[in-house]
């Protein structure tokens, strides 16, 4: 008995036309960058994929012809400051192409970049809500930091440009404050960032060393560049660290869920070094008003305490006998010296004493009246 069957040429033809048919015009297809590669050739391949809660529910091969891809990458990165980038939400028109020898292939011939950023939006607007639903979003706030940070963990990438600028700014200070700073290197920015970023703050919390302050910077980006930084998971890692999380992303049009769960945050790495040598700066005036007022109040009591040296020695010279006899006084004592107060006290023949200012007369007592 003989078996009915077919090709597969003949199957996969089939499928094309079917396909083909079935799909004759172009359909606008939402879906999440799962790879993306441009070729030698300039030809760019992405995996297009769908996820659910239990993981990816669909998956498709796209392509963008050479022809068209230049003119929509520049488009995409106009609108958005991004190339296309694995982990994007985005919504593309496509072909339906089925191929005997490759498959299924969307082809791209369009696509709306103000989607992707109206995505990344909403994404940032439910991880704000599940992290204050949970009471994550002050948690960091209510740490109290070092009065003096000295040991500073720093979270970037080794070779970014604000990386450099703030360990110039820090180090090179005109005051001579010292500072010690640990680079704990991670991944910041695309869809590995979070997960980099998070692991680097688990190597300083197991660290021998008790920093003051955890760092985390990067010099600027685009918007979807930064958009790892609206991630849920890194937001609640940074909510729950026991050590102050300080930011400075870099990013002057925007403000990023990471900066509202950190306990502090600045736009510029160079203004987070600022941050830091203002406290020093800070502590510095505060010492040098207190030796100012020390001075001065020993200043104050040495003065008060000659001023009552100086009423001592006009009193005792007020009170000096010599004095009294300068004014035309005189002063009479019998022969012992002993000072004689009442004319009783000598008789008619005593001997006494005038004391003058200028010198003493001798003298006898001839009566007394």
């Amino acid at each position: 008995m003989e078996m009915e069957y077919i090709d597969l040429y003949t199957l996969q033809s089939r499928l094309k036309l079917g396909l083909e048919d079935l799909f004759p015009e172009k359909l606008w297809v939402r879906a999440e960058i799962a790879s993306v590669s441009v070729k030698a050739n300039g030809h760019c391949y992405l995996d297009l994929s769908q996820n659910d809660s239990g993981g990816i529910s669909a998956r498709a091969k796209a392509v963008i012809w050479r022809s068209r891809y230049y003119q929509l990458n520049q488009f995409f990165v106009a609108a958005t400051g991004s190339s296309l980038q694995a982990g994007m939400s985005v919504l593309v028109r496509v072909q339906v192409t089925y191929s005997e020898l490759y498959g299924l292939t969307l082809v791209i011939d369009d696509l709306d970049p103000q989607f992707t950023l109206g995505e990344q939006e909403l994404e940032k607007r439910r991880t704000i809500a599940r992290l204050e639903a949970e009471g994550l979003l002050g948690r960091q706030k209510s740490l109290e930091p070092a009065a003096l940070p000295y040991a500073l963990a720093v979270v970037t990438a080794r070779d970014a440009a604000g990386y450099g600028d703030f360990h110039r700014h820090l180090h090179g200070n005109e005051y001579g404050f010292v500072f010690r700073t640990d680079l704990f290197e991670a991944t910041m920015q695309g869809p590995t960032a979070p997960e980099s970023i998070v692991d680097a703050i688990d190597r300083i919390e197991s660290s021998d060393t008790r920093y003051d302050a955890i760092l985390i910077m990067r010099g600027g980006g685009s918007v979807l560049d930064l958009a790892c930084f609206d991630d849920y998971g890194l937001c609640w890692r940074i909510a729950q660290c026991p050590v102050p999380v300080y930011t400075a992303i870099g990013h002057d049009r925007d403000h990023h869920v990471a900066d509202m769960v950190a306990y502090s945050y600045v736009k510029t790495p160079t203004a987070l070094a600022d941050l830091f040598l203002d406290c020093y700066m800070a502590e510095d005036e505060r010492i040098s008003a207190f030796s100012t007022r020390l001075r001065l109040a020993f200043l104050n009591k040495v003065n008060a305490l000659a001023s009552r040296v100086d009423l001592l020695e006009a009193r005792i010279k007020a009170a000096d006998p010599r004095a009294i006899l300068k004014r035309g006084y005189l002063l009479a004592a019998d022969a012992r010296g002993r000072v004689l107060k009442s004319a009783s006290a000598a008789a008619p023949g005593d001997r006494i004493s005038l004391l003058f200012s200028d010198g003493t007369l001798d003298c006898e007592v001839k009566s007394r009246r």
